[in-house]
Order: structure tokens, then sequence, then C-alpha cells
């Protein structure tokens, strides 16, 4: 059921500064910055040959980012990201296995144009994990 690593997302207090680190200091591909409303953060995307690093800052009052953030203020690894083939069947599989789905289960549209879910960071070993279908 489990995929590639699609990204590690890291949650900066400043995303320029973050970006202009990744794209000077080690030369990076580092794409424009996205807002996500629908999950309260923007991003900025790091090309690398066998994955991305997404970076992270709180989009509005309400981001789950700006929590993060308040305790971490240097920022920090948030969660990692999963393929899935079918977000639904791993949906489905996961929880008849015991796992969480944060929020209301249900699939939004990620920074990629993709159905993505979250699960709960308690049921893996501390890690939010993100599932997005490929």
């Amino acid at each position: 059921m489990i995929g590639r690593l699609n990204h590690v997302a890291i949650a900066v207090p400043d995303l320029m500064a973050a970006a202009d680190q990744y794209r000077n200091t080690f030369g990076a591909n580092v794409g424009a910055p996205q807002d996500e409303p629908d999950h309260g953060v923007t991003v900025v995307f790091i090309e690398l040959p066998n994955t991305k690093i997404e970076l992270l800052a709180p989009l509005g009052v309400a981001s789950p980012i700006r929590g993060f953030l308040e305790k971490n203020p240097a920022g920090g690894i948030h969660h990692i990201c999963y393929e899935v083939d079918d977000i639904l069947v791993a949906r489905d599989h996961l929880q008849a296995s015991g796992a969480r789905v944060l929020g209301s289960g249900e699939p939004k549209i990620g920074a990629h144009g993709k159905p993505v879910l979250f699960l709960h960071p308690k049921d893996f070993n501390g890690c939010l994990v993100e599932l997005e279908q490929t």
C-alpha cells in the first residue's frame, strides 16, 4: 500500500529566508510560494533528485503551523508524506487497522492538486504522516 516518499515538510518561521538558504547554500531548485488556504499554510517546494522538501509557514491566525512554531520557534520537521495509489482504499485499510485519520476523514486537495489525508502522530511513533494519492 505505501509508496514512495513524496516529501519531508519543514515548518519555518521565515519562509523566504528558508527558501533563500536552500537556493543559495545548497544550490537547490526552489519553487515559488503557494498559498494553501484549506490547509492554513503557505508552501515552497524544493525539488531534489529523489524527493522534495516542503517548507511550511503559517497562513492566517488559525494555521496549524502557528502552534507548531510556538512550540518550536526555530522550526523543524513537521510531517512526512507517502504516496498511495488509492487514498480511500488506504484510509479504509488504516482505519480498520486502528489508525486515526485527522479531520473529517475525507481527503482534501493538497498543494500538488491531489487528494491528501493526515494520520495521527500518536499512531505512527510520534510522526505526523500525510498520504497523497498518486
